[in-house]
Formats: structure tokens, sequence, C-alpha cells
């Protein structure tokens, strides 16, 4: 009997791709990556025409020998890692390690962990394809060369620990400039004015904002113009000038790609990026649900395309008619027009069964594992469904030669809105005296509401708003996002608070060095060209040892200068009102593998530190001290007395003052 072995990346899918081949297949995991770039040395050879110098990654030795025993017992080999450019690099790699014979060796992918398609994969077969792994190659080697020929800088001029990186440094430069533009802002003021009328025959007043003349629009900028307008309204009659009815069609999402899940999943879930990911793996890889055994839940999760298969397109008409009815079912492709290469033709994000409800499997699903399904499933499914349709009024109320304006809308046909409601869907209907109103209607002036304002700075990134900027300026690739965003914070260039990203002192040195010796690359059209070109030799255009032999002379000789050029920049340690008990310094802050902690300046004659308890303005609800933030030893988050141990209070949750929570053990 033949006997087949499917290498697959992740433990994870083992059990599950084993249950759906049988038993003439052996499925073994590489646990991703086997052989990579040396970490003590550059491992590009740029004398000898950029020969890479890959090795075996430390503790892959006994896993790469098992797969090695396997191999030769096999009459063909399947390489199943995932459908990108990096799986493709890992197949290719692991064919090297192993030394495959071509003759039995064989890629396959699938975009969903189901049965149906798994041995579609196998069905379908093919050589491992040299121009997607050509294209990885390259992007790693271009990474390389910037992360290991600048990172020095940074450790001579700034400290060490300090990195450079090809997308995370123009991903600083963005945050920055948002940074200056804030900075710089210089508020402007205008004023808004509502008018209050008395509708005859109505019970409730209707307000209406303020448009400008009947002739144009005009803005109010001071009291000055206020007093002016509200001056030459006094004693006026007002009149509905024009009453307009209307239809607004709101059109059904699109499905998931990455960028805008990791996005949705922190505007409504309030998750990280990296969080995000690490639960849509899990999903991807499969739960084990109750009678069903364990099952792939959602398609790959690396993708920028929204396209769906014929046959998921299929099994939602048929869900939504079921359910809904067949006014609900959206008719036509879900696609989108997009003038960017579509990474890898993959699948949007989508449940691999429709049928396989949030609800129905809650029990076997962790809280946020249930919370980003059901987010998932929900978009996926509105977006085959009809667009949802409002009816529009807006009336226009003309006296003493102004004109004020209201308008509303009200759902005729609640279309996708049946399952998914974004926070700017209006789904509760509208002023319903506005309806009431026609050209007829007698309007009474009950009041004027003047109010100042001042136009705001723009606003803190967050991950959701700089993962749509870099998506939108083609820096990155979805793979990249989450990586990017955690290794700017644990970098401590950027400072998370709440929702928002804050450009650090240490973050604004180093985006002010890469600027001034290193300009072209933390320029953003530089990174999306290099995006381009990687494009390029992914469909076999370009040879991927040009793009690197174009990129690294410049990279050197920039390299050379700075190292020449730049000056030394020291950053102070934060000091604190911490005395050191030992010898009476003042603390400062520092930061290890765990955050921050307090350390005395006068190491090493001192070595005293002790835990840095970050203050969070709430008094203790015991004894009326601060409440300080610490850390489990496993690392999570929870809430106790400045006073500990003499007061005992403590939480799990953030306290509200006023407030107690214990903690539940």
């Amino acid at each position: 009997m033949a006997k087949y072995l499917v290498i697959v990346e992740s433990p994870a899918k083992v059990k599950t791709i084993k249950k759906f081949l049988g038993a003439n297949y052996e499925v073994m995991a590489s646990n991703g990556h086997v052989r990579d770039l040396p970490k003590s040395q550059l491992g590009i050879d740029v004398e000898h025409d950029y020969e890479p110098k890959y090795i075996t990654i430390r503790g892959k030795g006994d896993i790469l020998a098992k797969l090695r025993k396997e191999a030769k017992k096999a009459d063909k080999v399947y390489l199943a890692t995932d459908p990108d450019r990096e799986g493709e690099a890992i197949s290719w790699h692991l064919s090297k390690a192993l030394n495959l014979d071509a003759k039995k060796m064989y890629r396959i992918t699938f975009n969903e962990i189901t049965k149906s398609a798994v041995k579609e994969s196998i069905k379908h077969a093919r050589e491992i394809n040299l121009d997607l792994v050509d294209a990885q190659q390259a992007r790693r080697m271009l990474d390389r060369m910037v992360g290991y020929r600048i990172s020095p800088i940074l450790w001579a001029k700034v400290k060490r620990g300090l990195s450079a990186g090809r997308v995370q440094s123009v991903a600083l430069r963005i945050i920055a400039d948002r940074e200056e533009e804030i900075n710089a802002f210089v508020p402007e003021e205008y004023w808004t004015l509502d008018a209050r009328f008395a509708v005859k025959g109505e019970k409730k007043p209707l307000t209406a904002k303020f448009y400008g003349t009947t002739e144009k629009k005009l803005e109010i900028h001071s009291e000055e113009e206020m007093n002016q307008v509200l001056s030459a309204l006094k004693d006026v009659s007002f009149s509905v000038a024009d009453v307009k009815n209307g239809e607004r069609i709101k059109k059904a999402p699109l499905p998931f790609t990455t960028s805008t899940l990791q996005q949705e999943a922190s505007k409504v879930l309030n998750f990280s990026t990296s969080k995000t990911m690490r639960l849509a793996q899990q999903l991807y890889e499969g739960i084990d649900i109750e009678g069903q055994g364990t099952v792939g839940m959602i398609t790959y999760l690396r993708t920028d395309s929204t396209r769906i298969s014929d046959e998921a397109a299929k099994a939602a008409a048929s869900y939504i008619t079921d359910t809904y009815g067949e006014k609900y079912l959206h008719h036509g492709a879900v696609k989108k027009d997009s003038d960017k290469k579509i990474q890898d033709a993959h699948e949007a994000i989508r449940p691999t069964d429709i049928r396989r409800l949030p609800a129905a499997i809650k029990d076997s699903l962790s809280r946020d594992q249930f919370r980003l399904y059901q987010l998932i499933w929900k978009r996926f499914t509105a977006s085959c469904m009809a667009d949802a349709k409002y009816h529009t009024i807006s009336v226009r109320i003309d006296g003493g030669g102004y004109r004020f304006t209201v308008s509303a809308s009200s759902v005729v046909f609640d279309g996708f809105m049946s399952v998914y409601v974004q926070d700017d869907d209006e789904k509760n209907g509208s002023n319903t005296l506005v309806k009431a109103i026609d050209k007829n209607s007698v309007l009474t002036l009950e009041s004027l509401d003047e109010k100042q304002h001042f136009t705001q700075p723009p606003a803190h990134f967050t991950e959701a708003a700089l993962v749509k900027v870099l998506e939108e300026l083609g820096i990155g690739r979805p793979s990249t996002y989450a990586p990017t965003i955690s290794t700017i914070i644990a970098r401590r260039y950027v400072a998370k608070e709440g929702r928002n990203l804050y450009l650090t002192e240490i973050g604004e040195v180093v985006n002010h060095m890469m600027k001034q010796a290193f300009p072209s690359i933390v320029e953003s059209d530089f990174t999306a060209n290099v995006e381009s070109l990687l494009d390029m030799v992914e469909d076999g255009l370009v040879g991927w040892k040009t793009v690197v032999s174009n990129f690294y002379p410049d990279l050197d000789e920039a390299v050379k200068t700075a190292e020449e050029e730049l000056e030394k920049v020291k950053i102070e340690d934060e000091v604190t009102d911490e005395v050191c008990e030992q010898c009476g310094r003042n603390m400062v802050v520092k930061y290890g593998p765990h955050g921050k902690f307090l350390a005395c300046p006068g190491f090493p004659d001192c070595r005293n530190t002790k835990p840095y308890l970050e203050k969070i303005g709430v008094p203790c609800p015991k004894c009326g001290k601060e409440v300080v933030l610490r850390r489990s030893s496993k690392g999570r988050k929870f809430y106790s007395c400045e006073g500990y141990p003499e007061c005992d209070y403590v939480s799990w949750k953030k306290p509200e003052a006023g407030k107690e929570e214990a903690v539940k053990e």
C-alpha cells in the first residue's frame, strides 16, 4: 500500500488534516521555518552576487531528522505550508533541508482546513513556485540588510537594544509626522446656530441647523459675525421653502481582508492587531467543536482579496434564502475592483461553513474566539445580502434672507443590516416630525441657540487607523501589519495609552536619525515601490538579485556616511520621586523584558531595584491611598493599593472612583 507524507507548518493542523486524509497519510509539522539567515551576521555574501547563507535554525535539528526519516519511507511528499509567499519559501527550504527527490515532492495549498479543501488540494498538487520563493527571499534579504546595517548605528549613537526596519521605520515616521501635525495645530474659532421651531398642529418642536443665506452656504467665524446674524433674524417670520423626499442605498459591506478585520476588531472588540491575528490563527487552524471534532472555522487569515469562491457564494445564497427570504439575497458577484495587485489570489476571510452559526458553537469557543468568529460570520453573511434602503427627507426653512436646514432618514428595507450593523448605520429611524412637514406648515421661531467651537487637531493614531494608512499607502503586506506595530511598541518608540499610539522621546530621536541619515528608507513612496518590485519578482518579470543588488550599494554608502557624520544622542532616564533606601539617590525608570522597573542610578555601586508601580488616579476604596497597576507572575494586569500589604485591596478590573471590585479567584 502506498504511503504519503504531508508536511504542514503548525502542529495544531496535524490532527485535523490526518483525520481528513486517512490511514495512508502521515501528517507532520515543521513548526514554521526550518532554515534562515544566521543571527550572528548579515548572512548575505555581497561580494559574490548576493548569495544568501542559510543555516538550520537552532532547535530544528530533531524535527528535521524525524521528517527526513518519514520522507525516505514515503512514496510521495506533499508540502502543505501556508498559501502565501512565506509558506512557499518554507516549502522550498524544507525541500532543501530534507534533500527531497524532485520526482516525489509536491506542493499543495488550501485556503481553508476542511475535508473538501484538503482533498481537493491533493488532486491539484504542483511544483514549488520559484517566483514566489524568490519574492520572499528578496523581502527577507532587504529586511535583513536594513536591520543589520542600520541597527548597529542606532546602538552606537543612541543606545543598545534599538532596531531599524524597512517597514517599521516607515510606520514610526507616519506616527511621528502625525505628532508634528498635532503639535503645530492652531485651533480656529467657528460658531453654530440651531433654530427651534414650533410647528402648528404638532406637539414636539423641530430643531434646524443654520445653513447660510438663501443664496449660499455661510460659515460663522466669530462672535461679532454671529451677533450680526442674530440681529438680522430678530422678529423675522419663517416658512418652509422646500421639502425633498428621496431614497438612499447603503451598500452591503465587503467581506473581511486582513486589514479590514484588524480595523473592525479594534473598533468593535477593542482587540490589538496582534491579538486579532492570534485568535484568527486559532480559528483557521481548527477548534474542537462538540459533536464535530476539530474543524477549521475560517479561511486563511492573511489576504488582501475580497473574492469568495463560487462554492461559498452558493452556500451563502442558500442559507440567506432559507433564513431571511429571497428578497434579502444580494444578486451579482461580491468583489472589489482594485488597481493594486491582490496577493496570491486568496479569498476573503470568511467562515468555512456559513451554517456553523456562532450561537450554536459558542460553548466550544473561548469568549474572545467567539467574539471574533461572530464578527467574521456576520460580516461575510452581510456581504452576500441585499443593500439596505433608506427614505430620506430634507427640509429648507427660510426667513429674513437666511436659511436653516433639517434632514432625516429612515430604513425602508434593512437588507444586510438585519445581520450586521456598523457604528455609522442609522437603524433607529428618523425624526417623525420631519415627515409631517410640508410647504404649507406654519412655523413659529421659539429660540435660537448659538454655540462657540474650536477646530480640533488631527486625532492620534490608533492601531486600526495606522493599519488603514499602511494599507492605503501600499506599505507592507497583510502578514506584516501586526508584527510591525508590535515591534515599535516593544522597542518603546511608541507608547500605547488606551487605544491611542503616542510617540516617545526615544521614538522621536530614532525617527529624526532615520530621516537625517536614511531619508529614502523612511519615505512611504520608496517602501511602497519596493512592494511593487516584489510583486514583479513574484510575476517573474524581475530577478530577485536585481532588486537586492540595486538596493544594497546605496544603503552601504548611507551607512558609512552615518557612521562618520551622525552625532551621539544621550537619552536621560526618567527620574522619579522614589528614593533608594540603600544610598539615598532618586531612582530612575528602566525597561526590562517584562516592562518598566525602578533602578538606582548609582549602578554598579548600588544595584537596588524595585517594581515600578503605575498610579491610575483612583483612590483605594478601603484606605484612600493610590491604586496602582501591577502584574501577576503570568503577566496578567491587576490593581491593588500602593499600601500593600498593610491594605489588602486588589481587583482584576480597573476600579472607578467610589466603586469596589474584589478579585475573584
